[in-house]
């Protein structure tokens, strides 16, 4: 039996590895693929967090209408960030099953596939190793004074007065680093802060520490405690309800004056006029910003005309290592739904 999939990548996530990835996985199966490759990241995606689009997803890029022409009579849709509504799936009454390549498929109407019988996979934890890696670089480049630096010698200012004790930076083994969400960035994280010394913080209200970071002496205490104790403030929760724009005006006035927030997570989980006011009037001392509520960023957006803020185009969770192993972990669950086996990551189960 030919089984139909349709494979859509990216510049980031070609089509043709998800291809070879899924060959890999299914050898001895008669695999008909057809592929098609989005511009994403040289266009962006619809980013939908900030409204004006009529529909549930966010973070999708592709023409509707022409992503349902692709997919026609295909039973298998492995992509990266193509959308999926309600509406294409009526269209598309072959399509059976759909492996998405991203932690949280918020391209993909969930619910809708659940409705209509399609199972949906996902890559739980593929950029976790990128973005901790990451942020820890955010970290350091703050706290060790490595952006200050650069920016005043690029305009040919040599910032002798960094190494003046009230001026200089800290080390990471002195501080208290306050970690809000225990998933799968947020444990690897923890992982690699303990190697440095510090004091960790979790706040996390769904899950328990990992028995091996208790003994290491890592804490879970309540978002209050994290927000007065800790030096560095980091994010890494899903975007809910309950977790959207938690960083605003009363929980920033909870912070430490001199305390770096840092958001390598996603932008909706900050209040970003709230956090300009905290920036600019010295509520907190610095911020980097990685994740942001509009992408890309206006020009003239006013937290970009700061001092004490560091800004990346959201570029975390980008990394060789990434691409491959999510290719790799949707292709495992391609072969599992082609032999009926057990599927591992099925959203809505």
């Amino acid at each position: 039996m030919v089984r139909k999939i349709a494979i859509i990548g990216d510049y980031f996530i070609l089509p043709e590895v998800f291809e070879e990835e899924v060959r890999k996985a299914c050898p001895d199966h008669d695999l008909s693929c057809r592929l098609r490759q989005e511009d994403w990241p040289n266009s962006p995606v619809v980013h939908g967090y900030a409204g004006g689009e009529n529909i549930s997803i966010k973070e999708f890029i592709g023409d509707i209408d022409e992503v349902v022409e692709f997919i026609g009579d295909a039973e298998i849709l492995v992509m990266h960030q193509s959308p999926v509504t309600d509406g294409m799936l009526q269209a598309l009454p072959n399509l059976r099953f759909i492996a998405c390549s991203r932690g949280g498929p918020v391209n993909v109407d969930i619910a809708a596939a659940k409705n209509r019988g399609v199972q949906v996979v996902r890559a739980p934890g593929r950029n976790a190793s990128a973005v901790a890696e990451f942020t820890i670089g955010a970290m350091l480049a703050e706290t060790r004074k490595i952006r200050v630096g650069h920016e005043s010698l690029r305009k040919g200012v040599w910032r002798g007065d960094l190494y003046r004790a009230d001026t200089t930076g800290r080390e990471l083994n002195e501080m208290t680093v306050g970690v809000i969400g225990y998933g799968k960035i947020g444990t690897r994280l923890v992982k690699i802060l303990q190697a440095f010394g510090c004091r960790i913080l979790v706040s996390d209200p769904y899950v328990q520490l990992d028995p091996t970071d208790a003994a290491a002496g890592v804490e879970q205490v309540s978002l209050d405690t994290l927000l007065r104790e800790s030096d560095v403030v980091t994010l890494h929760p899903r975007v809910s309800e309950e977790t959207t724009q938690m960083i605003n005006k009363d929980t920033l006035a909870k912070m430490k004056k001199d305390a770096l927030l840092i958001n390598t997570a996603r932008g909706p989980l900050c209040n970003y006029d709230d956090l300009y006011e905290a920036l600019a009037n010295g509520t907190i001392g610095s911020a980097m910003l990685e994740t942001f509520s509009v992408e890309p960023t206006p020009p003239d957006w006013s937290l970009l005309q700061l001092d004490n803020v560091t800004l990346t185009p959201h570029i975390a969770g980008a990394s060789v290592r990434t691409a491959q192993y999510a290719a790799q972990v949707l292709a495992e669950d391609v072969k599992n739904y082609i032999t009926g086996n057990p599927l591992n990551n099925l959203c809505g189960a």
